[in-house]
């Protein structure tokens, strides 16, 4: 998985309206990489008792929710390549 420094959702925005689909396709790959970057850091900082929040879900929520994030990560880096788009 691709790391893009510090990207935020809005850094995508100008990636998400426009015309070629590639750059959507990046902007998306970036999206799922940034969010999937934060829930990780909240998983890690509850497994060291840190969060400041005590969370609704049971773990195994986000368990399924940050490995289902990863597989589709997976995928769009496979289409990436058969598709010839440089993430």
């Amino acid at each position: 998985m691709a790391t893009y420094k510090q990207a935020e959702l809005k850094d995508t925005v100008s990636l998400m309206n426009s015309t070629d689909y590639k750059e959507r396709f990046k902007a998306e790959y970036m999206q799922v990489c940034v969010r999937y970057q934060k829930l990780k850091a909240m998983l890690d900082k509850w497994d060291e008792g840190k969060l400041n929040f005590q969370p609704t879900c049971p773990r195994g929520i986000y368990n399924f929710q940050i490995r289902a994030m990863a597989d589709y990560i997976s995928s769009l880096e496979a289409r990436a390549a058969i598709e010839d788009i440089e993430l």
